[in-house]
Order: structure tokens, then C-alpha cells, then sequence
């Protein structure tokens, strides 16, 4: 048998934790000396620490703890708990990174509030364009509820494009319009500019997005996720030269290589006279 405190550095944990787990029936000493109180530990309790401290790591409480190994969980199974608790924490970290990232949107803006470079913005028409799309629905117009939707829809739409032999013959050319049921809900356009016959091809929708009699235009350098300055830009252009906003703004992506800081947008917002 082992001390508490052989035991503790056999299992890589600290007595008062030892302790711990003694107090609450969750790992009792093998035996107890009646007359000094000094707990004592087997080599085969060693294999239930492992369970407790996996378990707890993976965010159950103690008393979660118990229940699961009362149930005499077995290897495959603690398995299957890690994978899906990597998978919870993978994306939680993914959603934390988002969020630090419009963090850093909004403060950019903000430091930029007073100079923004509003000579960059230019009124024009755009002609009706040939698409090929898909569309979903967004929770909101937030920067991560589209890019939820906007990603997956796009790689949909390339597969669908090459199993049906149609190649893209423009840029990519996303838009957004409120839902149908309200709420705050967005319908997401993925579309790219094809050459193929309207109608409906394998599952996707070819048609002419028309054309805007006038739109204020910008061009984002960067990933989407630090367009806000860009959008808010053409805000303050639309506002000062008495124009008022007729529609969401089309997003036409004319650079698009691997690496999204090298990514070019332009921002097509459709106006009209205030």
C-alpha cells in the first residue's frame, strides 16, 4: 500500500485533492489506520483516479463523476466522451476567435470614425448579371450568424457547379434580403456569374440579377470579417451626399486567393434620392 502522499505523486495530483475526493466518497483509501488516521492506497486505485480526473476534465462535476463511474464506465465509452468534448471545445474556441475578431472590427472603426476615406466611394450603375446560386437563412445580419451560412452554402454551390459542367464565368457575387417570416431572419444568395441557360440545373437556380440604376460602391481589401469599416464608410458617403440606402449591398468578390487578407470585395450598395 501507498501513503496519501506516495499515492498523490503516483497519480499526479496533490493530497488536499486526495483529500478531497475521500470526503466525498468519490475515492476512499484502500484503508484507514484506526489509530493515527493516516489514509493508505492500493496501485489498483490508481486506475479510478485516472477515470475521476479525465471526467472532471472534460467539465463534469464531481458528482456527475460518481454517477458515471457507479455505472462502471469502460474505456470506449470515456473515449467517446473525450472526442466529444474536444468537438465542444474546438468549437467554442472557433466561436471565441469570431467574436475577438468583430471585437477588433468594431475597434477599428472606431478609431477610424471622423477620417474615414469617403473619397474612395464611387456612385455607378451596374449592369443585370447570369448567376448560378443557393440560398439559406441567417439568424441576423451579425457578421458570424452570415458566415455560418454563407461558407457552407458556397462550397455547396462550387460542388453542384462541377456535377452539373457548368463553369463559373465571373466573380463570385453574394447578396442578402430580409426573410420572409421576420424576426431579424436573413435570406443569403451565394452566387457566381455563369453563362449557362436560365433555369434550374441540378438543384441550382440560374437567373439574371438585375441590374441597379445606382449603386455606391467601395472596395474592401481584407477578409470580410474587417469589412465593417468598409460598410460603415459608404454609410457616412450615402448620408452626406443625400442618397438613403434601397437595399442590402451586394458583395462581388473580385480577388480571392487562399490567403483572406489578399481577398478584394467590392461593396455594391443600391440607393436612391432622400
Amino acid at each position: 500500500m501507498f501513503t496519501i502522499g506516495d499515492f498523490a505523486r503516483h497519480g499526479r495530483v496533490s493530497v488536499r485533492m486526495l483529500r478531497h475526493y475521500d470526503a466525498t466518497g468519490l475515492l476512499r483509501p484502500a484503508h484507514v489506520d484506526p489509530a493515527t488516521g493516516y489514509r493508505f492506497y492500493t496501485a489498483a486505485q490508481l486506475a479510478r483516479l485516472n477515470r475521476v480526473i479525465a471526467l472532471k476534465d472534460l467539465g463534469f462535476t464531481l458528482l456527475q463523476v460518481r454517477e458515471i463511474l457507479d455505472e462502471k464506465v469502460d474505456t470506449a465509452e470515456l473515449r467517446g466522451m473525450l472526442r466529444l468534448r474536444q468537438a465542444e471545445l474546438a468549437a467554442a474556441i472557433e466561436t471565441g476567435r469570431a467574436r475577438l475578431r468583430q471585437v477588433e472590427a468594431r475597434l477599428r472603426s472606431i478609431e477610424s470614425e471622423g477620417h474615414m476615406p469617403t473619397d474612395d466611394v464611387v456612385l455607378k450603375s451596374v449592369p443585370a448579371i447570369r448567376v448560378a446560386e443557393l440560398t439559406g437563412t441567417a439568424e441576423s445580419f451579425e457578421p458570424e450568424h452570415i458566415t455560418a451560412v454563407i461558407r457552407p452554402l458556397y462550397q455547396e454551390l462550387f460542388q453542384r457547379l462541377a456535377a452539373a459542367g457548368i463553369a463559373p464565368s465571373g466573380p463570385g457575387i453574394a447578396w442578402y434580403e430580409d426573410g420572409p417570416r421576420g424576426g431579424g431572419a436573413i435570406t443569403v444568395h451565394a452566387g457566381v456569374q455563369v453563362s449557362a441557360p436560365p433555369g434550374h440545373h441540378d438543384a441550382l437556380r440560374v437567373h439574371d440579377l438585375p441590374a441597379v440604376d445606382r449603386a455606391a460602391t467601395a472596395v474592401h481589401r481584407g477578409p470580410m470579417s474587417q469589412v465593417l469599416t468598409t460598410v460603415q464608410t459608404l454609410a457616412h458617403w450615402i448620408e452626406e451626399n443625400g442618397y438613403r440606402s434601397t437595399a442590402y449591398p451586394r458583395e462581388v468578390t473580385l480577388e480571392c486567393p487562399e490567403d483572406e487578407a489578399d481577398w478584394v470585395t467590392e461593396l455594391q450598395e443600391p440607393v436612391g434620392k432622400a
